[in-house]
Parts: structure tokens; sequence; C-alpha cells
């Protein structure tokens, strides 16, 4: 199924809905209510409920055969598909051609560091920054693994099955304040710098994380253009690997790691600037675009 965050014109707050075969916005709440099923509106709270797969199904089916809750896609407005994470977990140098690109060393394991949650924006919204703060905006296109269940201590070989499923994320940097500060939070957490989306789609309709086309372009042209499968740490690896230090909750996020061509290690470096259109791709997952300006 394909998850996400949408409002009407008349919505005070966004509602999470299921994207139909046909194209249809199922608003699950609406169709839950109806059949006696509470779902919530924000999708981490979905996430926490018991068996909250099989109440989706059950909403989407009554919706399908009533049109209780269904809407056109086109008439609605997309937002993030988690609006509200508790954790937006990163993971840096996880493409090798991405840390050579750098003169990085290969990690022996896992680095880690983290974007705060009001860096969350989703698909159409625009990646803003003062440029008096920061000249050097880049883009990172990247696998985000949304969490499903809680994890802790959890074994690689039972980590997936904390895993509710994926998106298409951009991990924006701004590398003047990353690599002047000597650590990374300030310069990867400005608002708006963690675009997600299109939807989450959960782990049942992806065969295989590790083996996805991944690219960005900007403005109409790739600058990345890898795969998943040039991983150096998998998606089980991760989530067990930070389930060891802390607890992962369902709708954490965990950005895996962005392959090479990012815009500061081109030759001449390729850095946003306003008035650009950053769209990336994942193979299975779609596109999300975004568009920058400066505030």
């Amino acid at each position: 199924m394909r998850l996400g965050q949408y409002t009407t014109t008349d919505d005070a707050q966004p509602w999470v809905g299921a994207t139909t075969s046909d194209g249809e916005v199922v608003n699950l709440a609406e169709a839950g209510a109806e059949t006696g099923i509470a779902i919530p509106r924000a999708t981490s709270d979905l996430l926490e409920q018991w068996n909250w797969q099989r109440k989706v199904e059950l909403a989407v089916e009554y919706a399908q055969e009533t049109g209780t809750g269904r809407y056109d896609a086109t008439d609605l407005d997309q937002h993030a598909p988690v609006r509200d994470p508790g954790k937006v977990v990163c993971v840096g140098l996880n493409y090798r051609d991405h840390a050579e690109e750098g003169d990085n060393p290969i990690p022996d394991e896992p680095v880690l560091f983290s974007k705060f949650p009001t860096t969350v924006t989703g698909p159409d919204g625009t990646i803003t920054w003062d440029p008096d703060l920061t000249e050097k905006v880049d883009y990172e296109a990247e696998l985000v693994v949304v969490v499903g269940e809680e994890a802790r201590r959890v074994d690689e070989d039972e980590a997936l099955d904390h895993v509710a499923g994926y998106m298409v994320g951009n991990d924006v940097s701004a590398r003047d304040l990353q690599h002047g500060d000597g650590q990374w939070v300030r310069g990867k957490s400005l608002d708006s710098f963690a675009p997600t989306g299109p939807e989450l789609v959960t782990t049942d309709e992806v065969d295989d994380p590790h083996d996805l086309e991944i690219y960005a372009a900007v403005n109409g042209e790739r600058l990345q253009d890898s795969s998943t499968s040039n991983f150096i740490f998998g998606v089980d690896e991760l989530v067990s690997f930070c389930s060891q230090a802390f607890t992962l909750e369902p709708g954490d996020l965990i950005f895996t790691g962005t392959p090479p061509g990012v815009g500061v290690y081109r030759e001449p470096p390729v850095l946003l600037e306003e008035g650009d259109e950053v769209t990336i791709g994942i193979e299975g997952l779609g596109e999300l675009t975004n568009d920058c300006a400066y505030l």
C-alpha cells in the first residue's frame, strides 16, 4: 500500500490517505469511521496501532464499495507522508564511491548524525534558506526508511520486521555550515532541509530495498545516478545498529546515505540557488520534486 498525508481546501489538518490502483485517495479516518474502525489522522499515530495494515485494508475496501472518503488525487494538496517524526536519523558515507569522491575513509561501521524534525517538508514544498547564513546548499538523493514497530537491541535478521516502508528523501545540506562547524547537525537541520515523499510505500511493495535505482536532477539535469545495491551498510544493518544505541519508534525516519554526484564535489561545484528545482527519484517509490527560494 501507499500512504500519504493530504488536505482538501476545507481541511484544517492533514489526514492519512491510501492511494488506490485507479489513482484515487481514500481518507482512512473518514472511511474507517463508517465501519467502526478508529484510524488516526497522523501517519505516525496509525503506525503505532495494533494490526494497522488490516485496518487500512478494511477502510479502503469499504471506500471502494460505497464511495465514502474517496477523493480525486488532483483535488488534494499533498504533504510529507510522516509530518511529525520523533527522530530523523541520518547515515553518512554509506556509498563507497561517495566517500571516495570526498576523500573520506570508508567507514567500518555506520556514521550517524541527525536532522531536527522541523526539517521535514513534503512533495512540492519549498526548500528555503537565508543566503546570509549559508551560501553552499547542496542536494542529496536518499532512500528513507520509516520505522513501523518499536526497535530496541534488535538483531539484523529481525530488523526488517520493524520497518513499515520506504520513501524518497533529499538530505539537503548547507556545506559551509556542515564543514565549518566540525559536526553536521546545524548544516543539516535548517527548516525545510528534509523533503520526503511522495508516499510511504509499504515493505510488501518493495521486493528488495538494496536493489533500487536512485537519482537526483537539478533543473532537469541528472547529477546523481546510482543504485542502492551500492550501499556499504544495508537497511537491516542500519536498523539493528541504531537500535543498539537508542529506541526506534513508529514514524521515526532513517535517511540511508547518498550516492556520488553531490554538488559540492563536482567540477565545477553545482550548488543550489533561488529558483532551482530539485527532483529525487527512486525506482518503485516515485519522484519527489521541490523548488528553492531564499528567505
